[in-house]
């Protein structure tokens, strides 16, 4: 792929995610709290998150076994916080969920296909098309890695907890949700996609890379308006409770 049409890539990605933003306000995605049997065909959430996930592995492995560029071990290092969110999305977290709840193919085959583009656009960035010195050694002093690893750690700390949190609300084969109000849910009602928003930011600083940032905003057009939509649900399950903890939705005391 030229560099043009990479850049051509990443404008085209802007512009759907810009798109998904606006259209995620009006029809929530169906599946987890919003499960909507409108979105078609459902089947295990186990099996579902594994696939969904899966090509983000895939995608950048394949990459990092074909680059040869200068800097490689630095290279390889920026590319394993990635992989190490999605090791734990693909191999621990789907055989961890409580409860029988399915998703629609339709989301996971959608998941999948920017799951694989979001990968390629990193990878490639990180061994292809970064300055041939903008990783040296060196990078591993700059602010910018040691500011976005902190990040990416309180972030990755804050979205496994939070998902560990809401799964002890529910026992095996439930289906029943229940309101959190413990850790960052005293605070937000999506406390697990803020953390994962902080974790993508901190990747996004640690890189300092447009398909980073990207990442980053595409994550905010997804999460927020879902937050915007797990908000609305709990405000009709569990009013009482919103009124005494007034969590904002994904962002701390702002929205």
């Amino acid at each position: 792929m030229s560099y043009s049409l990479y850049c051509f890539t990443e404008i085209v990605m802007l512009i759907l995610g810009f798109a998904c933003f606006i259209a995620l306000y009006f029809i929530p995605a169906g599946y987890g709290k919003l499960i909507d049997t409108k979105w078609g065909f459902c089947f295990n959430n186990k099996a579902a998150w594994v696939l969904m996930e899966i090509p983000a592995l895939v995608v950048i492995t394949g990459i990092l076994f074909k680059a040869e560029y200068s800097h490689k071990a630095v290279r390889i290092l920026l590319a394993s916080f990635y992989m190490a969110h999605y090791v734990q999305r693909t191999f621990i977290f789907p055989f961890l969920i409580r409860g029988k709840n399915k998703m629609p193919l339709s989301i996971v085959i959608m998941g999948m296909i920017f799951n694989a583009v979001n990968s390629f656009l990193i990878g490639a960035w990180i061994f292809y098309f970064s300055p041939a010195e903008q990783y040296a050694p060196s990078w591993l002093s700059d602010p910018r890695f040691i500011f976005g690893t902190v990040l990416f750690l309180i972030g990755m700390f804050i979205n496994i907890t939070s998902d560990f949190y809401i799964r002890s609300l529910r026992s095996n084969g439930s289906r029943r949700y229940y309101y959190p109000c413990r850790g960052m849910y005293r605070y937000v009602t999506s406390a697990n996609y803020f953390g994962e928003l902080v974790e993508w930011l901190g990747f996004a600083v640690l890189t300092w890379s447009p398909a980073g940032f990207l990442f980053v905003f595409w994550t905010a057009c997804n999460l927020v308006p879902r937050s915007h939509a797990i908000h609305k649900k709990y405000t009709e399950d569990f009013p009482a409770e919103l009124s005494q903890y007034k969590p904002k939705r994904i962002i701390p005391f702002l929205y």
